[in-house]
């Protein structure tokens, strides 16, 4: 009887120490969307599971949603899509983004990412994207802090790979 009765805090106790002393800080972890940056893949207030192995196992590829490390030196981690690789040549023209020379197709932007008055809107670059380094864009061009500012994310500083939204439940799923 008492052993019955000792198993189940024991039970609870390493499923708590493996979440949270293994899973959380090496798996995945969870992460809430503080701004409008990424309006309308990302809505302010969802919930995503950030997969932290992802780019352990490969790198991130263009159209990656990525967490990373805020490069102004703030404490809370960034989240955009990769949209330049190592190597890559970037332009902004007319609200369109370039990728050495050609087009990039983005059919997850919503609104005309090109607005007068808004900087790096309409136009940007050209900038080449150095070795271990990746260029992040927010999806709502017109308001995100990103590499047009900052300049390319360094691939030490990229914590994981927006894996799945799972608030609110009514936008459950791939984000």
């Amino acid at each position: 009887m008492l052993k019955a009765v000792l198993e189940i805090p024991v039970i609870l106790l390493i499923s708590f120490a493996l979440v949270f002393g293994f899973v959380r800080p090496v798996v995945a972890a969870p992460f809430h969307i503080p701004t409008e940056s990424m309006v309308p893949t990302l809505m302010v207030k969802d919930r995503l599971l950030v997969n932290k192995l992802a780019y352990d196992l490969g790198t991130p590829e263009r159209g990656d949603i990525a967490l990373f490390e805020n490069q102004q030196g703030e404490e809370d981690p960034l989240i955009k899509r990769v949209v330049g690789l190592p190597g890559d040549e970037l332009k902004l023209r007319k609200g369109r983004v370039y990728v050495d020379g050609v087009p990039l197709d983005e059919p997850y932007l919503e609104r005309d990412p090109c607005k007068p008055g808004y900087p790096k809107t309409c136009s940007f670059g050209p900038v080449t994207v150095p070795k271990n380094h990746y260029f992040m864009m927010g999806d709502n061009r017109t308001n995100s802090l990103d590499s047009r500012f900052f300049g390319p994310v360094p691939e030490d500083d990229i914590v994981g790979e927006a894996l799945v939204r799972f608030w609110p439940p009514g936008r459950a799923g791939a984000p």
